[in-house]
């Protein structure tokens, strides 16, 4: 197999070990694999997946073929790929992967229509790349695409705003609203990740310092918790007063960000949102300030503003750029704003990852039986696929659950007793 570009195909085999790892902590998806292996239920389907290029993609990857798929992986992100991951899928199972770590914007399209050229029936997005390109720049491939799947909170709102505006010209399963991917995978995936990114790449003590966490959603609710418990003091920036209300009640400090600089030592962006982060805001933090970002994309923190504002750039170490002001303060930018688990660490551990891509795989037979029914719309998991991988989950867990009754179940049904 010739069609693929990636670092270096000799890092195949520690790549390999590593999926192997994260495999062992991914049962449900291994019961997925072993079905789909049986039914085959993706003879004849070409899939384009545009995802984080980790072991647990691989694994995912790897299900997806046992399925019948003739599949296509490419990066979500430019520093979010794993180079031995990318090695191991090519060699050992040949899958196409188009990613490389670090890869110019030039390189991240390229691969994005390398994957593209493979005509999918079914596109797996994480950002909603695949689809936005589809609609802007390959409108000739919609013949053939009989829908999708979208795996995080970003691409779902650029999902359903094309859905809103008349735009979205085939079915999506919004996979990021399953109660087993959101719940999980948002809170305590991101959670972990994410203060994994920032001490693998600064090295700093949490315990003592004031953490700021721009958006208290699933992620920022599991961010600010994690880092409660590395003993840092916590504050949350907010602009819906029901998540506000909430993280107050949760015993965090809320405080609006133009006050928040001026005590962080650490600002981590997790909205979805663009220039949280702006250069007025750059204009009062401490000296020394810490800022990452834990959202999809790498607009919410404007770092143009500050390249303008610095009198020098300096990478002081990996993944750590200092910007030097004319005042003689330093502000650290982390990953270049990019997600910060991923760039300067390995992303979500794979027991969580196993939920998610449950539902990716469920979520792509489910659109593959039923895509003719469906409007062109965006789309929840089913509520069954999502009981089932909890379900699923338990058990390999070995944790058993009580079940109602008869008598339990007619009663909640019924609507003639009251007060006795």
């Amino acid at each position: 197999m010739e069609n693929f570009d990636i670092k270096d195909v000799k890092q195949a085999e520690g790549g390999r070990r590593r999926i192997q790892w994260a495999e062992r902590e991914m049962p449900v998806l291994r019961s997925i694999h072993e079905r789909f292996a049986k039914e085959r239920p993706f003879k004849g389907i070409r899939m384009a997946a545009c995802l984080h290029v980790t072991t647990e993609t691989a694994n995912l990857m790897r299900t997806l073929q046992a399925g019948g798929a003739d599949v296509v992986l490419t990066a979500s992100n430019p520093l979010s790929t794993q180079d031995d991951v990318a090695a191991s899928l090519v060699s050992h199972d040949e899958i196409p992967v188009f990613a490389i770590k670090g890869e110019d914007n030039v390189t991240y399209y390229k691969h994005l229509n390398a994957a593209l050229d493979h005509k999918p029936h079914i596109t797996m997005d994480d950002g909603a790349d695949l689809v936005s390109e589809i609609h802007k720049e390959r409108r000739d491939l919609l013949e053939t695409i009989v829908g999708g799947t979208e795996e995080t909170t970003t691409g779902v709102i650029r999902l359903k705003a094309m859905a809103a505006d008349g735009a979205l010209e085939f079915p999506v399963v919004a996979v990021n609203d399953a109660s087993t991917k959101h719940f999980f995978d948002n809170r305590y995936g991101t959670g972990q990740s994410t203060v994994d990114g920032i001490v693998r790449a600064t090295n700093i003590l949490l315990a003592g310092k004031t953490f700021v966490v721009a958006g208290y959603g699933w992620c920022g609710r599991g961010l600010a918790d994690r880092a409660r418990g590395m003993g840092a003091h916590v504050v949350v920036t907010e602009v819906d007063p029901l998540a506000a209300l909430e993280a107050v009640m949760n015993g965090f400090q809320v405080m609006k960000m133009e006050d928040a600089i001026k005590v962080g030592d650490i600002f981590v962006t997790v909205t979805g949102d663009i220039n949280v982060l702006d250069k007025h805001h750059f204009e009062g933090m401490k000296d020394g300030a810490i800022v990452a970002n834990s959202g999809h994309f790498n607009v919410e923190i404007n770092i143009p503003s500050l390249a303008k504002m610095a009198k020098d750039k300096r990478l002081v170490r990996p993944f750590v750029e200092a910007y030097d002001l004319p005042d003689g303060r330093t502000i650290h930018i982390l990953g270049e704003g990019r997600l910060i688990n991923l760039a300067a660490a390995e992303g979500h551990p794979a027991s969580v990852m196993d939920m998610s891509f449950a539902n990716q795989a469920l979520s792509a037979e489910y659109m593959v039986k039923n895509a003719d029914k469906l409007a062109n719309q965006v789309y929840s998991v089913p509520e069954e696929i999502d009981r089932e991988i909890a379900r699923l989950k338990l058990e390999a867990m070995g944790i058993a659950i009580d079940k109602l009754t008869a008598e339990q179940e007619k009663y909640l049904n019924s609507w003639e007793e009251g007060t006795v």
